[in-house]
């Protein structure tokens, strides 16, 4: 069975960090894209960074990059998303991703992720 599995998010101020982790089965993991988006209410789902453990190649938006980064514990199959210095407009429900089998396509795309974790919520108040 193909699961993702998030936990850690919560209720932070403004400058404050979370970390948000997302475990993984085996056939969601191995060989696959990884990846985290998010999404606030009235707006479209928003990827901010990917990883892909084979070759460790990571990306990141630009709303995020130098504030957030990805990482993975193969042992663990689970992969994480440190968040710092965080501010009110990183309020949404956060979610994990990966890709069916090998990553194909950009990895800013929803439609390229074949399975979801079932998100966790961050709310940064200032």
């Amino acid at each position: 069975q193909v699961q993702l599995v998030e936990s850690g998010g919560g209720s932070v101020q403004a400058g404050g960090s979370l970390r948000l982790s997302c475990e993984a089965s085996a056939t969601a993991y191995f060989g696959r894209r990884l990846g985290w988006f998010r999404q606030s209410p009235g707006k479209e789902r928003e990827a901010i960074a990917f990883i892909y453990p084979r070759t460790d190649l990571r990306g990141y938006a630009d709303s995020v990059d130098g504030r957030f980064t990805i990482s993975h514990e193969k042992v663990k199959k689970t992969f994480y998303l440190q968040m710092n210095d965080l501010n009110p407009d990183d309020t949404a429900m956060y979610y994990c991703a990966s890709s069916e089998g090998l990553p194909e396509g950009s990895w800013r795309q929803p439609e390229n992720y074949a399975y979801w974790g079932q998100g966790t919520q961050v709310t940064v108040s200032s």
